[in-house]
């Protein structure tokens, strides 16, 4: 008998906000909500970024002093609205007025005056003999009176100029001591944090109901720890004249994330796994998760991923490869002289006309448990993953050439789904977070995966969301970006539309079987049973996953636990519920109390207890069972 992972939990921050609540997702379609929701939405953002913090019941202190819920959101409304998704990258990354370059000057005196495009962008020090004459438009001109050749760091325009940040004022490690922690690190800690927090069961509860060997977390992401806290000062510091740090080695490494969950968050002594995969690195993490909790290995996983690309360096490796929506490329694509803010915002068209993908920021975690202990614990019944399926792409032209790996992991997962809930669920009760990148290349090898496994499996019209439109390809991390949605979709009751793309879509897809929409469509909380989250990774890293929905899901526990199981099952999950929105009101208000226990309740081997049967852990209600089962007996006499 397979056990069934259960989604108890969800937390992490995006472009879009916190995900715990939903408060995430229900900014990707906020005009469409209730004024109540919008508002509920938007105080999140604003105590997110450090704009507000409430003080007494509908009262928030702000910048300007103490404002009711409804003045604080009418007043800075746009501001909250400007500073989240994908926007114009703000100097609290980088300045991209100043991006990091070098320049060769060989100049003599009659080959001035040169110009430069800003006062800012000449060298910190004039050399001598130099003379500078402001010209319309801040360009600045210089003229040179002797010969002059040298290399100079002369900043300039970044090439790049728009990504998907977290909103603007948020910083994850100012809740928590977070001394030299790199960007992404400091991310799982909060995310982890607030989905601990949302199950609404304490942490020792879910652990105390198996054995510490029975835990285990998944997560990691796709490049490590770029920033200057990680590898990129490790790299930089050297020949910058700069100290290396004896930190940036080790929080460089990609499984990082899983190390700081492991020791700082959860204690865990079970299993710990840091899966790569390029774009699809979260399903990766996804797919062991499920693996070990249907085997009965494992009974309890946290899955997640903090990807932090959002640097100058980074950014222009992927602009070097042509895959980026430079600035240069929006301007031709829309026919621009200067690219505003707006078009900044629809920089990334899934499967519309488009020129690169959108940088972006994410950290995602989940918990999933198996089917008994959902039910024996009262956890919220978030949905369920049955199962993920990755496969590589076979021989390749190149390595960023796409391949024929995602057909099969896409048509796997929609055949399966058949096989759960039958023919008909999947053709009229399902849907695709397609990965959507927003490259010329992708829009139409996606298309055609999407649209011939929608004919082979007799889908006439099959629904595609692209939410990439909105907060950008945070690279590892995408894939959970998905999830997370795929469940907003299951309570908000809308499916989002790719906005971002005015107009029809592009002329080249294939979508013969399709449904795509610019458009947000109300698809009520039970309309869709399944959703599949597609990743066609760079490098031929693909995964699809099936995911079912809340009410399916509780519909298979029933099935199987029995009636009188769920009777209890609600009666405990009122408690829960009452517990998760406890912890959604603290966030809410600015109170961001995150789990990060360094250096406390740490063990020796001495405190253990081990017999030939048995390990026992101090803080573990359960021991860790030594009497293993020979799964080989048909091999030994």
């Amino acid at each position: 008998m397979s056990h069934l992972p259960v989604i108890i939990g969800m937390g992490g921050v995006s472009p879009a906000g916190r995900t715990s609540g939903h408060n995430a997702f229900r900014r990707l379609l906020l005009g469409q909500l209730p004024d109540t929701q919008q508002q509920a939405t938007l105080l999140s953002l604003a105590s997110l970024t450090g704009l507000a913090y409430r003080v007494a019941d509908n009262q928030w202190r702000t910048p300007e002093g103490q404002l009711s819920s409804e003045a604080l959101v009418a007043r800075y409304r746009q501001q909250l609205l400007d500073s989240s998704l994908i926007r114009r990258i703000h100097p609290d990354w980088f300045d991209v007025h100043a991006h990091p370059a070098t320049r060769n000057l060989e100049i003599k005196p009659g080959d001035s005056p040169i110009q430069f495009r800003l006062r800012r962008h000449l060298p910190e020090q004039l050399p001598t003999g130099w003379s500078v004459a402001d010209l319309p438009g801040n360009e600045v001109e210089v003229t040179v009176n002797q010969p002059f050749a040298a290399t100079l760091s002369t900043p300039k325009e970044a090439l790049v100029q728009s990504a998907g940040m977290l909103p603007t004022g948020f910083k994850p490690g100012a809740h928590y001591r977070s001394a030299n922690h790199p960007r992404a690190l400091q991310m799982a800690v909060f995310g982890a944090s607030d989905l601990l927090g949302q199950t609404g069961l304490p942490w020792q509860q879910i652990a105390g109901k198996v054995s510490p060997d029975q835990i285990g977390v998944f997560a990691s992401n796709s490049i490590g720890q770029l920033d200057q806290e990680g590898w990129g000062g490790l790299l930089q510091s050297p020949v910058m004249g700069k100290r290396t740090s004896s930190k940036q080695m080790p929080l460089g490494y990609a499984q990082m994330t899983a190390d700081f969950i492991n020791a700082y968050v959860l204690g865990n002594i079970g299993q710990s796994t840091g899966l790569l995969g390029a774009c699809a690195t979260f399903l990766y993490n996804l797919q062991a998760a499920t693996n070990a909790i249907r085997s009965g290995r494992l009974r309890v996983a946290l899955v997640g991923t903090a990807d932090a690309p959002v640097t100058p360096e980074i950014i222009e490796g992927f602009r070097a490869m042509g895959a980026l929506a430079d600035d240069a490329s929006l301007k031709a694509l829309d026919n621009l002289e200067e690219l505003n803010d707006d078009h900044y915002r629809r920089a990334c068209r899934p499967f519309g006309s488009n020129c690169g993908f959108t940088i972006a920021e994410s950290g995602q975690f989940t918990l999933l448990v198996d089917d008994s202990l959902a039910v024996e614990l009262g956890a919220q019944v978030l949905g369920s993953v049955p199962e993920v399926f990755a496969n590589a792409d076979g021989y390749k032209r190149s390595i960023s050439a796409p391949g024929i790996g995602n057909y099969l992991t896409l048509a796997k997962a929609a055949a399966l789904g058949r096989s759960l809930l039958g023919e008909k669920a999947l053709q009229e009760r399902s849907y695709v977070h397609a990965h959507g990148t927003s490259t010329p290349k992708n829009r139409v090898t996606e298309s055609h995966v999407l649209n011939e496994v929608a004919k082979s499996m007799g889908i006439q019209s099959w629904p595609v969301a692209a939410i990439k439109a909105f907060v950008g390809h945070s690279q590892g991390t995408a894939g959970g970006d998905q999830f997370m949605a795929a469940l907003g979709n299951w309570s908000e009751g809308w499916l989002p539309g790719i906005t971002t793309v005015q107009g029809g879509f592009a002329d080249d897809l294939h979508a013969s079987n399709l449904l795509l929409s610019n458009e947000h469509r109300e698809t009520g909380t039970q309309a869709m049973d399944m959703a599949l989250i597609n990743a066609k990774g760079f490098g031929g890293n693909n995964a699809s996953a099936l995911m079912l929905s809340p009410s399916v899901t509780r519909a298979m526990l029933e099935k199987r636990h029995g009636k009188a199981a769920l009777q209890k099952h609600a009666s405990k999950l009122e408690e829960t519920l009452q517990a998760s929105a406890r912890h959604e009101d603290q966030f809410l208000s600015g109170s961001f109390k995150l789990t990060y226990q360094f250096g406390e309740q740490v063990l020796e081997g001495e405190e253990l207890t081990l017999s030939s049967d048995s390990l026992e852990v101090p803080g573990y209600s359960q021991k860790v069972n030594l009497n293993l089962r020979n799964p080989f007996t048909d091999m030994f006499e």
